[in-house]
């Protein structure tokens, strides 16, 4: 059985708040966006990260409780639990491809060389989701393929992108 944790970080009027989600009993994706939907029925924007065994991310996505938009860091989710093929089991389109990050010289006191990318890693789904917040494809794509990341890894670094870090934290140390 695999661990997970399912955070919904829901934004309404410009205000973030997030709750953690139980996913036990839920039969289809559907079940999960009616989940997400209770959190914040009235909300502008609605995300749930889902990290599933320290390997998988997905994030599910609703733009006032519509068009849902849903993309996973590795399509083998959904072929090694029920979990990952409930989420991702629909999901017919690959996501974009991962460019390995170009070797600049080293230079001091700037951000450290780009990490490996892992080569097995197969993302599914819209990379392009969280462009708007400021998260895009191609920076989703990176994170989710460097090597030595966890999910929470990502999810961390996507939510303070977005503004909504203080929020999932809070939810991870209860």
């Amino acid at each position: 059985m695999l661990s997970y944790f399912a955070a919904a970080a829901v934004r309404h009027h410009d205000k973030w708040s997030a709750a953690e989600l139980s996913l036990s009993g839920v039969s289809d994706v559907e079940d999960v966006v009616d989940r997400l939907r209770d959190v914040a029925p009235d909300a502008d924007l609605s995300l749930l990260f889902v990290e599933s065994d320290d390997s998988y991310l997905v994030v599910l996505r609703l733009d006032e409780g519509e068009d849902l938009r849903v993309f996973g860091s590795d399509s083998i989710f959904a072929a090694e639990s029920r979990l990952g093929a409930l989420l991702l089991g629909d999901i017919e389109a690959p996501a974009l491809e991962i460019e390995e990050p170009s070797e600049a010289p080293a230079v001091v006191d700037e951000e450290p060389a780009p990490r490996a990318i892992e080569p097995d890693v197969d993302p599914v789904g819209d990379a392009d989701l969280l462009a708007d917040l400021g998260v895009n494809s191609h920076r989703l794509l990176e994170l989710c393929a460097t090597e030595g990341l966890l999910p929470a890894d990502v999810t961390a670094e996507v939510t303070l992108r977005i503004g909504c870090a203080d929020e999932v934290e809070e939810l991870r140390e209860a």
